[in-house]
């Protein structure tokens, strides 16, 4: 999404648009890592030496309440952000930590089932996946 778009929306939902806010979505949009509010401010602080980690929390607060971005809980003891809307499911290394997305993947008949066994009118999920990654596979492999 172009930074227009992302200023027109914070504006719409009544929030200021900064400068810092529109590169805390820049940086998210522009990377696969699914970091954490940590990762994000240690990215930008070169760029913005006078930014705060609670700057950080916050934007990615109201991008969450807007819907310009997904609060992921994989359970960490942080939350990682992604800022790829649509529904998908993502998969954890259990070993580096290092979360994928999972994209073209068919879950409507897990929504189906789950409706049909507790009675829920379904609004939205998230589906989480854990695993080890090719890397730390072969990083095993290496060693045996």
């Amino acid at each position: 999404m172009d930074m227009q778009s992302v200023a027109d929306i914070l504006r719409s939902h009544g929030f200021k648009v900064t400068p810092q806010r529109l590169a805390v979505y820049d940086a998210l949009q522009n990377t696969t890592e699914h970091p954490n509010a940590e990762m994000l401010y240690n990215m930008l602080l070169p760029s913005y030496p006078a930014m705060s980690l609670a700057t950080v929390y916050k934007t990615m607060e109201i991008f969450d309440q807007i819907g310009l971005a997904q609060v992921l809980n994989i359970g960490e003891d942080s939350y990682r952000y992604d800022a790829r809307m649509e529904n998908h499911p993502h998969v954890r290394c259990n070993t580096c930590g290092r979360v994928d997305d999972i994209m073209e993947f068919e879950d409507e008949a897990i929504m189906e089932q789950v409706a049909k066994l507790s009675d829920y009118k379904l609004t939205g999920r998230q589906l989480y996946f854990y695993g080890e990654c090719p890397k730390c596979q072969g990083k095993k492999k290496k060693y045996n």
